[in-house]
């Protein structure tokens, strides 16, 4: 997973978002919707492979939606290099947090069964429920779960490669430390997500997957859609992941996050996914006569109204102030309300997005995990179907990748500027060896080679680099990640504990060292 690339795709994702309360203006009146988005969409396939050049993308897929059906569908480059084997609209890539608005709308089904209110304590749902804070566990809601404004942050890291069932993990909240108060501040966490789909398992006495699936993937026609990577690999037209590591192209392996699933699990296609935009845009109705219903209007209405503001910087004109509402964020564009969600896991990069009042959406998949061409393409579509002068979003994701790794370059060179030099660690080498371990984020192995230190965690090998004292760099160049830990020693003189800062935002993690192997 390249974090560092992340900065500049999570601040362009960023506007890139939700839907806004803001007055939308009036689109340009068009005869043929077909006819119409056809000529209006001329030239924009080269658009897409100078952005997919550009950026280095095997494979995308877009499909867009206008006036009540899919006017364009397309596939682009490859979903297996190896093989040159081409993109179709059919083909299935991961959508990753778009997910999200699944989970929504399966609560909103509930909701309008009666089975669940947004507002009433998880508790009196799932008894089970408990988080570290006591106040939290009993006052926090189905409505906080789906709007990340829980107080907990991400703590990604519990579920990144972890072996951990999605009970499991459910279980390991409690031992997650908060950062902020209940409903204080919006702070995007996939754990909650997924303990939001784990509670409309409960409620609807099946899992989150059945739920999903025999209320809105079987009505749809989304037959292609899955909820593991597992299934689609098993399908005849499925793309394969890649990453860049130093400006390469690489695949990358397939990562099953079935445990996630309602944060981000989900497996569709461009075709599948113009479905789902359609239904969001027709108000929860669905069918050639719009005569069939998935979820009642009002019910959908609150999952796309705003819920807590994002405290996102806005540094284009053309953008409103972002929200989020249930599994969908909210902004307007060129004063015209936006409601989208992106998605990155693994390899995959995804964005659906549309404008409700203008009856305009685009889903697009890719296989670059962080690539920032999507939003790009999205906002291109929409200047194009609402008869307005292009913005020239290329340029200006270049010019922000630039001024980003220009900071970033700027952030390494003073990193180090706190290294005491001259320091040796306080034991030999391999005395660090041992399992060290924190409930919910698992087990780092450190182990010593004769040669150096590396540590495994969740099946990812790290490289432990002396910095000073018993202060080690922890690096994985493949993934182009490196943290900062620390060894603790006992008062013993024995090393007690490593600390590794996961989640910044609570300070350091504390990894007990295994008591069998003290020394």
């Amino acid at each position: 997973m390249n974090i560092k690339r992340r900065f500049v795709l999570v601040v362009f994702l960023s506007f890139l978002g939700a839907s806004c309360f803001t007055s939308g203006g009036t689109s340009p009146r068009l005869g043929s919707p077909r006819q119409d988005a056809q000529a209006a969409l001329q030239g924009f396939d080269q658009l897409v492979q100078k952005v997919m050049t550009e950026w280095k993308v095997p494979g995308l897929a877009l499909a867009v939606v206008h006036n009540g059906r899919m006017v364009y569908s397309r596939g682009f480059g490859y979903r297996d290099l190896a093989e040159k084997l081409p993109v179709t609209p059919q083909t299935i890539f991961g959508i990753g947090s778009c997910s999200k608005a699944f989970t929504a709308t399966t609560m909103g089904i509930l909701v309008d069964e009666k089975k669940l209110e947004w507002d009433k304590p998880v508790r009196e749902y799932l008894p089970a429920f408990k988080v570290a804070d006591e106040v939290a566990s009993a006052r926090l809601t189905p409505r906080d779960l789906i709007t990340h404004r829980t107080g907990l942050p991400r703590h990604d890291h519990v579920w990144i490669r972890s072996s951990l069932t999605r009970q499991e993990m459910f279980e390991a909240l409690r031992f997650l430390d908060f950062s902020r108060d209940i409903r204080q501040v919006y702070q995007y966490n996939n754990l909650m997500v997924m303990a939001a789909g784990y509670l409309v398992g409960a409620v609807a006495g099946t899992s989150w997957e059945e739920f999903s699936r025999a209320r809105i993937l079987d009505p749809l026609g989304m037959e292609a859609t899955s909820f593991s990577t597992d299934d689609s690999q098993r399908a005849a037209d499925f793309s394969r992941s890649y990453t860049l590591v130093k400006g390469r192209v690489e695949e990358f392996p397939f990562y099953n996050a079935d445990a996630l699933g309602p944060a981000g699990s989900v497996n569709s296609t461009a075709e599948d996914m113009a479905q789902w935009l359609l239904l969001n845009i027709n108000k929860g109705a669905y069918g050639e006569k719009l005569d069939k219903r998935i979820i009642s209007e009002r019910t959908l209405a609150q999952i796309h109204a705003p819920q807590v503001v994002v405290p996102d910087e806005i540094r284009y004109p053309e953008l409103f102030y972002p929200f989020y509402g249930m599994g969908w964020r909210i902004t307007a564009y060129r004063g015209h309300v936006l409601v989208s969600h992106g998605g990155a896991i693994m390899g995959f990069s995804a964005m659906a997005s549309f404008l409700p009042r203008d009856g305009i959406g685009i889903v697009l998949l890719n296989n670059l995990e962080d690539a920032p061409v999507n939003g790009i393409l999205a906002y291109n579509v929409y200047d194009r179907l609402l008869g307005l002068e292009p913005v020239d979003w290329f340029q200006r994701v270049k010019d922000e990748e630039a001024r980003s790794k220009a900071e970033r370059e700027k952030r390494d060179k003073e990193r180090d500027a706190d290294r005491k030099p001259g320091t040796i660690p306080s034991h030999p080498p391999a005395a660090y060896a041992g399992a060290y371990e924190y409930p919910a984020y698992g087990t780092i192995t450190v182990s010593w080679d004769g040669q150096g230190l590396k540590a495994d965690y969740h099946q990812r090998i790290f490289v432990l680099e002396h910095y000073h004292d018993d202060v080690f760099k922890m690096k994985n160049d493949w993934m182009d990640v490196e943290y900062r830990i620390s060894f603790i020693i006992d008062v013993k003189g024995d090393i007690a504990a490593m600390t590794v800062p996961f989640e910044p935002s609570v300070g350091a993690i504390v990894f007990s060292r295994k008591r069998a192997e003290s020394r």
